[in-house]
């Protein structure tokens, strides 16, 4: 593999991006937002072991956020009913303990606000100033609060997220279908795309959707994870992209 080349981001016809955790440190304020949830569904029904960060990578990570209500209590052989989304966050449903999290995680936003991460900020303005389209692919239904918290909206025409999801019924990763839907809109092959990713399920979804390049960004998961799911890059963080994005000008 040519390396320079492979990391000259400019040399693809797009790149898309997840949000949480590869644009903005919005991971961490989901993680939180997730342990407190499950601590205290857990001690009030008596679910047994705790909930810990290995649940969040393994079963929440990258997920639409029902999805990963269900795959956390079917890791504990808990099922309940699935609900509808206007279920309030008090009903025992997959929907409303969903809706439970999403209360805290929106209150904690509001509260502190975001910022993007220094070197991804970076590695947008080398990609807007080579002109290469670029796109949002989040499971989440808070995108567009958090782009517009950390001043990054109005640099996407293209947004998958999981309000589009659910109305366009597109499963959530690891299956490609976001990525692919993002990838038409923009009106690029994916052959010809990269996809960033933090999540082991989004790496899976790129890698499925047959991206040229599939970035993984570790964050806490582990490069030789994020490698075997699929990525064929792994960095630190997007500012180790940028000068060789920069050369590509």
């Amino acid at each position: 593999m040519n390396t320079d080349r492979t990391l000259d981001l400019t040399g693809y016809d797009a790149v898309l991006f997840d949000l949480d955790g590869v644009l903005t440190p919005t991971a961490e304020v989901h993680m939180h937002a997730w342990q407190r949830l499950f601590d205290e569904l857990f001690a009030a029904w008596g679910i047994t072991p705790p909930y810990t960060d290995r649940d969040y990578f393994e079963h929440v990570d990258g997920k639409k956020r029902y999805d990963g209500v269900a795959a956390v209590l079917r890791s504990r052989s808990v099922e309940v009913p699935w609900g509808e989304p206007a279920d309030p966050p008090t009903a025992d449903t997959v929907c409303g303990i969903g809706n439970r999290k999403n209360a805290t995680f929106a209150r904690i936003l509001r509260d502190e606000g975001i910022a993007p991460y220094p070197g991804s900020l970076r590695l947008l303005d080398v990609l807007r100033d080579a002109g290469t389209p670029i796109a949002v692919v989040s499971s989440s239904k808070n995108a567009d609060e958090v782009l517009r918290t950390a001043g990054l909206r109005g640099r996407f025409e293209v947004v998958v997220d999981g309000v589009l999801a659910e109305h366009e019924h597109l499963a959530s990763k690891p299956a490609p279908d976001m990525f692919l839907a993002a990838a038409r809109m923009l009106g690029v092959d994916p052959a010809r795309a990269a996809a960033v990713e933090d999540a082991l399920s989004g790496v899976r979804s790129a890698a499925a959707g047959g991206f040229a390049l599939v970035v993984g960004v570790d964050r806490g998961v582990g490069a030789e994870a994020l490698t075997a799911a699929g990525a064929h890059v792994v960095v630190a963080d997007l500012g180790d992209l940028v000068e060789a994005s920069a050369r590509g000008l």
